[in-house]
C-alpha cells in the first residue's frame, strides 16, 4: 500500500463538482499525498458531465440520486452508504465542500468516524437560516464538525472567526471556481445545441437567465416567468437564453409564460464548458444561483440576483453583482435599466475578481498537508497585494 496519507474527496452535485474538480487535480500532482474520489449522486446527470470534463473517474459511486427524494432521505443515504467505505479505504482527512445535503451528511459520517473534516468553501453565510434553504442551516452545522476551515475571501473568514472558529484553523484560499472557471473557459467549448451556435455567431444582446432557488418555488417564480415575457416583448432585439432546470417544479412554473416568443430559447442545463461560454457570450445574468455570482463578475458581466440576500457580499460591495429579489416589477425595471442605460451597464461591467486569483487549489492542497503535519502553512489569497 502506498504511505502517502490519502485525502478522500466526497462530492455529490454539479456546483460541487466544478468547485472540487481542481482539488482533485491538485491532490493527484501532489507528492506526499493520494486522493480518493468519492461521488454520492445527488444529482445525476449534470454530475457526470464534470466528472467527465475534468476527467475524473470517481472510486467510489454512492448512487444514492431518487427521483422525489426528501432532504432527509437524502442525507440519510449518505451516511449510510459513505460510513462503510471509510471504515475500508481509512483516509487521513475527508474534504466536502460548500453547503449541500452532500456535504453536511458525509462531514458527519466522517466526524463520526474520527476523520478530520476539512470544509472547502466554508464561512459563507446570509444571516438567515432559512434563506437559502437548506443551505445555510448546511454551512454552518458544517462549520460545526470542521477541522481546517477554507475560506473563499477574508469576509468568509470574518464570518467564521465571529463564531469562534480558531484563527489557525482558518485558511484564506480564494474560491476554486475561479480556478475551473479559467480552465473551463480558455478551451472555447463547442456547443452541442446547433441553436447556441447560431446565437453565438448573431451577435445579439443576450440575457442569460438561471433560475432553481427552492425558497423561490410557487408564486415568486411564476413572477420571474411573466418578467422574462414582458422583457422578450419589450426587447425584440435581445435574445433571453435559459438553460432550465431539470426540475418540474421549476419549470411548470416558468416555461409556460415563455411558450411562443420568437427571441426566447429554453435548452436542457448545459454541460459546464457549454455554460462558461455562454457567460461570455452574455450581455446580462439574471440568475438565483450562488456560483454564478462569483463566476459571472470574473468575465465583466453585470450579474442581477434574484435573492433577498446573498452570502456571498463581495461582488455586491464591488458592484458588478446586485440583489434585485423576485419581484416581477423589478426585475423587469433592473433589466431594462442594464439595457437601456449604458452608464448604468458599465458601473457594473467592471471585470472585478473578488473570488480568486486561479490559485485556490493550490493553496487548498497546501493547507491540507499542514493539516496532516506535511508542510507549512501557505500563504492567504489576499494576504499581499497583487
Amino acid at each position: 500500500m502506498d504511505s502517502n496519507p490519502r485525502v478522500m474527496v466526497v462530492y455529490g452535485t454539479r456546483p460541487e463538482a466544478i468547485k472540487v474538480a481542481p482539488v482533485i487535480a491538485a491532490l493527484r500532482d501532489a507528492a506526499n499525498l493520494d486522493v480518493i474520489t468519492v461521488v454520492t449522486g445527488q444529482h445525476r446527470e449534470m454530475l457526470d458531465q464534470v466528472n467527465e470534463l475534468f476527467g475524473i473517474v470517481p472510486d467510489h459511486d454512492l448512487d444514492i440520486f431518487e427521483h422525489g427524494a426528501t432532504l432527509s432521505q437524502t442525507v440519510a443515504r449518505v451516511l449510510e452508504r459513505l460510513d462503510p467505505i471509510l471504515a475500508a479505504e481509512q483516509p487521513a482527512a475527508v474534504v466536502v465542500q460548500g453547503d449541500t445535503s452532500t456535504s453536511t451528511a458525509a462531514a458527519l459520517a466522517a466526524f463520526h468516524r474520527h476523520v478530520p473534516v476539512v470544509h472547502l468553501e466554508a464561512g459563507l453565510r446570509s444571516g438567515n437560516i432559512h434563506s437559502p434553504f437548506p443551505e445555510e442551516a448546511n454551512r454552518k452545522l458544517t462549520t460545526q464538525l470542521a477541522a481546517l476551515h477554507l475560506a473563499p475571501t477574508p469576509v468568509s473568514k470574518a464570518n467564521l472567526l465571529t463564531e469562534t472558529v480558531a484563527a489557525q484553523d482558518v485558511v484564506v484560499t480564494g474560491n476554486t471556481v475561479i480556478d475551473a472557471l479559467l480552465l473551463a473557459v480558455g478551451r472555447d467549448t463547442p456547443f452541442t445545441d446547433p441553436a447556441l451556435e447560431a446565437l453565438a455567431a448573431s451577435g445579439r444582446r443576450i440575457l442569460l437567465v438561471t433560475t432553481h432557488r427552492r425558497e423561490n418555488w410557487g408564486g415568486a417564480m411564476e413572477g420571474v416567468g411573466r418578467a422574462l415575457a414582458r422583457l422578450a416583448r419589450t426587447f425584440p432585439d435581445l435574445e433571453i437564453l435559459l438553460p432550465a432546470h431539470r426540475n418540474p417544479i421549476v419549470r411548470e412554473a416558468v416555461l409556460p409564460h415563455l411558450d411562443g416568443l420568437p427571441n426566447v430559447t429554453v435548452t436542457e442545463p448545459l454541460a459546464y464548458g457549454e455554460f462558461t461560454r455562454v457567460m461570455s457570450l452574455a450581455t446580462v445574468v439574471l440568475t438565483d444561483s450562488g456560483g454564478v455570482q462569483e463566476e459571472a463578475p470574473s468575465l465583466g458581466k453585470p450579474v442581477l440576483v434574484m435573492r433577498e440576500n446573498t452570502e456571498r457580499p463581495e461582488a455586491v460591495d464591488a458592484g458588478t453583482v446586485r440583489l434585485i429579489g423576485t419581484d416581477e416589477e423589478r426585475i423587469v425595471a433592473s433589466v431594462t435599466e442594464l439595457l437601456t442605460d449604458p452608464d448604468a451597464y458599465a458601473a457594473m461591467a467592471r471585470a472585478t475578481n473578488p473570488y480568486g486569483d486561479g490559485h485556490a487549489a493550490a493553496r487548498t492542497v497546501g493547507a491540507i498537508a499542514c493539516l496532516l503535519g506535511l508542510g507549512e502553512r501557505p500563504q492567504e489569497f489576499g494576504a499581499v497585494s497583487r
